[in-house]
């Protein structure tokens, strides 16, 4: 006969659910989590290693900390990438938390107008400073800039044609792919020009009775250089303008107005757009939207659209956007502003005090000039000239999961055996954690 089998000894689920660490949880929640304990169990017993009850309880009081747990968390952002997608975009201004936790738990006036009671527009402040601030006619607000896109070409082209030069058939993050966002809103896609170089005339010669929008796309995160020509908008609007067309400009990342490679809201509105589509959590600062400006009519063909209330926004979106509004209209730098003007000597002050910590409890550390990134496809060649502090480890990437799973989690980058922390994207509130956190990691070795 073989040896008897070893799960055969392993506590039953009454005896571990009697364990006192887990009476202070809620019932069916235990049984499940020391089910799972027992399975888990079950898949690596030997006679040798059998679990006590109280073992399993142990385990299976920590699988439902875990189910328990609140995500996302805070993290410190030392990448030097300053809208980063993985870590939620653009941080918000204190103004923006606050208007959020002021509506969050209560009810606010999202639909009704409080001077007379009667039933209001939804986000009507919002619209308003948008207005102010583009030189637009109006303005809707939906979930994120893909949305945006989507819900124009849905409304003004479905069934019918949109022209985009071949040029601008780009592929951004998350795989927001131009083609399939046009196939997504039901009309159909003509390409024209070539890859580099596309002409106003090719736009004109490619209007048929079916077209419907001229589109234009910035590239966002990718540049092409040497023998190239585009199509600008005031130009698309000439040719529109002349066939009956309406022209839809997607900036991307929500500059206001030019900022070099990118290109501004306020320039397109005045440049003949019909529709401006841009988004909230990127060069704006502000929280997760998509925002289109333009000429009244169009946007109010999306307004009525029936797509538009499976993507409008909640309360909490618009308190945190209008705040973020607000300070743009009263000349007020966002964290991200700051973040991307920051000097460079300052940030060579906060990363001497950093290194002074790490050096003072045994570790080994400097300051070097490093280039960080404006990041969400932002300004995507233009290096930001930063500051990083370098500690010397013997095992970096076990040192970068480490600080990455601590608390508070930090963020760096890994660069000739070291890490990198760039303060850049650091809250200056954040130094003494982070300078906390590399310190523990350094002495370690």
């Amino acid at each position: 006969m073989g040896a008897p089998d070893p799960r055969r000894g392993l506590p039953r689920v009454d005896a571990v659910m009697s364990e006192p660490v887990l009476a202070d949880l809620p019932r069916a929640l235990a049984l499940d989590a020391v089910r799972l304990a027992l399975d888990d169990a079950r898949e690596t017993v030997t006679a040798d290693s059998l679990p006590s009850a109280a073992t399993l309880a142990a385990e299976a009081r920590r699988l439902m900390a875990s189910w328990l747990s609140v995500r996302p968390q805070p993290v410190i952002n030392a990448t030097g990438v300053v809208i980063h997608t993985n870590l939620g975009r653009a941080p918000w201004a204190p103004e923006a938390v606050a208007a959020v936790a002021a509506v969050a738990g209560r009810y606010a006036d999202v639909e009704v107008r409080l001077f007379d009671g009667e039933r209001g527009g939804r986000g009507a402040s919002v619209r308003d400073k948008l207005v102010r601030l583009t030189g637009a006619e109006d303005a809707i607000v939906v979930n994120n800039g893909a949305a945006a896109v989507l819900l124009a070409l849905t409304a003004l082209a479905r069934d019918r044609d949109v022209i985009v030069s071949r040029g601008e058939l780009v592929e951004i993050g998350g795989s927001f792919r131009v083609p399939d966002v046009i196939a997504a809103g039901g009309a159909r896609l003509v390409s024209v020009g070539t890859t580099n170089r596309t002409r106003a005339s090719d736009f004109a010669a490619a209007v048929t009775p079916s077209t419907a929008v001229l589109l234009k796309v910035h590239p966002s995160n990718f540049r092409m250089e040497g023998f190239v020509a585009s199509v600008s908008v005031t130009e698309l609007a000439a040719v529109a303008k002349a066939h009956g067309l309406s022209v839809v400009a997607d900036v991307g990342s929500g500059a206001l107005s030019d900022r070099g490679e990118e290109p501004g809201v306020r320039e397109a509105v005045a440049d003949g757009a019909d529709l401006v589509a841009f988004s909230g959590d990127k060069l704006l600062g502000g929280p997760q939207a998509g925002i289109l400006v333009g000429k009244a009519a169009s946007i109010e063909r999306l307004r009525r659209h029936p797509m538009m209330r499976a993507l409008r926004v909640g309360k909490e979106t618009l308190a945190a956007l209008d705040a973020t509004l607000a300070l743009h209209l009263a000349g007020r730098p966002t964290p991200v502003d700051r973040m991307l003007s920051a000097d460079h000597d300052s940030l060579r002050a906060r990363a001497a005090q950093i290194v002074a910590t790490i050096l003072g409890q045994g570790g080994t550390a400097s300051i070097v000039d490093v280039d960080a990134r404006a990041g969400g496809g932002a300004l995507a060649e233009v290096p930001l000239a930063s500051v990083a502090v370098a500690v010397e480890v013997a095992d970096p990437d076990a040192s970068s999961d480490a600080l990455r799973r601590g608390h508070p989690a930090v963020l760096v980058r890994i660069h000739r055996d070291r890490l990198l922390a760039d303060v850049r994207t650091v809250f200056v509130e954040e130094d003494s954690a982070l300078a906390a956190r590399l310190a523990t990691i350094a002495a370690r070795g």
